[in-house]
């Protein structure tokens, strides 16, 4: 238990003092939005939790599967249906693995920033400022790419990195789950922030299909996840507003939950009235609806 000192320690305001969402609406003639993004972790995914994973090389595979296997499989399905993505990727990735993250840029899909090590960013931490520097600095030298959104390592955050992302230029983070409509963050100090695509937790593949030895989570049938998913896609339709998706190459890459995505995937497809796209087109129309509202102000 907590002692009282860490208690009385507590705020009494909310974690997120932005205002709420605006209902802004979807281009024509969609109803509702999916941001469909991936993120490419790698054998970073294991050496973010421990270093010492470097030299468990079977440990290691798992990551290395994104490479191999996982992402190569994903590109030729959303080539397939003539989808975009966003796919964000740690910088240790693409210095890693330079053909796979070629392979992405290449097929036209967006490059996010994602960290360089895939480290937690907590409270404090001076590694926060040197994740980000060496994230932008592997993309450009790598890729050629200054990315302008973002997805925190382990979907965390904390007030330091929303300032420095702020100070680096990007334009949108996606890692809050806290709406269902793109918003933009407040700073402490009451100055705006990025503009944030909410995760929807139930699209993190890593929660549902994930299988390895680490993992206490049992894997969910197919069946399962695709009628949740399909559920939650269909209620999101009647809100008008979006879902976001965050899926791994070393989850959903593979044969059993591959199957699943193809399935949902040419589902919402099937939406007519549902806007797949990247996360820089969402802040795109955000930012032209913004400023048409700060126009007419």
């Amino acid at each position: 238990m907590p002692d009282s000192k860490a208690l009385a320690g507590i705020p009494l305001i909310p974690s997120n003092t932005a205002p709420p969402a605006p209902d802004y609406p979807w281009p024509a003639p969609y109803k509702a939005a999916m941001f469909l993004s991936f993120d490419i972790d790698a054998e970073s995914a294991w050496t973010s939790k421990d270093p010492a994973h470097a030299a468990r090389l079977v440990t290691m595979s798992f990551g290395g599967f994104e490479a191999r296997v996982g992402t190569p499989k994903l590109l030729e399905l959303l080539a397939e249906l003539d989808l975009k993505a966003t796919f964000f990727i740690t910088g240790w990735a693409v210095d890693a693995h330079p053909a796979m993250a070629e392979a992405v840029l290449k097929a036209g899909h967006e490059i996010g920033h994602h960290g360089y090590h895939h480290l937690l960013p907590d409270p404090g931490d001076p590694f926060i400022i040197e994740e980000i520097e060496r994230g932008f600095e592997a993309l450009q030298r790598r890729l050629g790419v200054r990315p302008i959104g973002y997805r925190a390592p382990f979907g965390e955050f904390c007030e330091e990195l929303r300032v420095a992302l702020v100070r680096q230029g990007i334009v949108y983070t996606s890692s809050f789950r806290d709406d269902v409509r793109p918003y933009r963050h407040r700073l402490a100090d009451g100055k705006p922030g990025t503009i944030e695509i909410p995760v929807t937790s139930s699209y993190d593949d890593w929660m549902h299909g994930l299988s390895a030895r680490f993992s206490p989570r049992s894997i969910f049938p197919k069946e399962h996840v695709l009628s949740m998913w399909k559920d939650e896609l269909d209620e999101v339709r009647d809100w008008g507003a979006m879902v976001t998706t965050v899926l791994h190459p070393q989850v959903s890459g593979r044969p059993m939950r591959f199957r699943l995505l193809r399935e949902f995937l040419n589902y919402t497809k099937s939406c007519q009235d549902v806007w797949i796209t990247t996360g820089a087109e969402i802040a795109a129309n955000y930012q032209r609806h913004e400023a048409a509202e700060t126009k007419g102000a």
